[in-house]
């Protein structure tokens, strides 16, 4: 039951969380320019438009589902709930505008609901809770991903797309955020340090890769990080092991297809997107 329910609460996080993004895209696409060089005046920007501060607000809720749902569950399976969460987001947002979704859209839905499908299959071989993580194995994943990070936001973000090395770089951060809250659920509390600065640094870096690029490109990309780091952190960094024969790679073709589904929906071609990225 306690596992059921941490999966539950991971469905209705990603919920939360995706529908607070997509109010806080669409307001931030309407503000003026966003700047690290002016805080004050970017923060006072945001704060100040009301729609904004609802997606904000729906956001946090969102997280705080997310948090309850890692004390209970393993960080893979939570992420691959939340990454699977966005197809069904997807369909209920395409059904509520009366609008069809298109091929790849719908090809990302199905992959989604079949990853969830799958997931619950497995769960009837068990869930490893995994092992206890130490604080010098999660520090080197942290500084590993500021590196990234680095890179991504700097000299790549040039070679590619507008706002596509931030959105990278924003995900990255997220998902950094989700292994240090995943450890500090587990009993190291110091590494809430690590999680608000994770998540503020993400959160600066996807409002500014919102007015720098497509909506599209930065949430595919960004939804790319978010989603699969953390699953690797899980079976690599916490051993969350999967279960052995059929139940194993079952749970495995699962975390692929969510993976795979929620990519697709975000980098969906045209219009813009039902569904916006995790940003835990």
């Amino acid at each position: 039951m306690t596992l059921a329910a941490g999966l539950a609460l991971a469905l209705a996080s990603t919920a939360a969380l995706n529908l607070g993004w997509l109010v806080q895209h669409d307001a931030v696409a309407a503000l003026p320019r966003l700047s690290l060089k002016e805080p004050l005046r970017s923060l006072r920007s945001l704060l100040t438009n009301g729609r904004w501060l609802v997606g904000f607000v729906t956001g946090l809720l969102g997280w705080a589902l997310y948090i309850a749902a890692l004390a209970l569950s393993p960080l893979s399976l939570v992420q691959a709930v939340s990454a699977g969460g966005i197809g069904l987001l997807a369909f209920a947002a395409a059904r509520r505008r009366g609008v069809r979704l298109d091929s790849r859209e719908a090809a990302a839905v199905a992959l989604s609901i079949g990853g969830l499908v799958l997931l619950a299959a497995s769960l009837a071989a068990g869930a490893a809770a995994g092992h206890a993580v130490t604080i010098g194995a999660v520090l080197l994943w942290l500084a590993l991903s500021a590196v990234g990070v680095l890179v991504l936001a700097g000299p790549l973000a040039r070679a590619l797309a507008g706002g596509a090395g931030l959105g990278l770089a924003a995900g990255t951060l997220y998902a950094a955020g989700d292994v240090a809250t995943k450890a500090a659920v587990g009993g190291h509390a110091v590494l809430i340090v690590a999680v608000l600065a994770a998540h503020g640094a993400a959160f600066a870096a996807l409002q500014l890769a919102f007015q720098r690029g497509g909506a599209l490109v930065t949430a595919g990309l960004n939804t790319l990080a978010t989603n699969a780091l953390p699953i690797v952190a899980g079976l690599a960094l916490f051993h969350e092991e999967l279960p052995g024969g059929a139940a194993g790679a079952t749970r495995f073709l699962a975390f692929v297809l969510v993976v795979v589904g929620a990519v697709l929906l975000a980098r969906s071609d045209g219009g813009e997107p039902v569904a916006a990225v995790h940003p835990s």
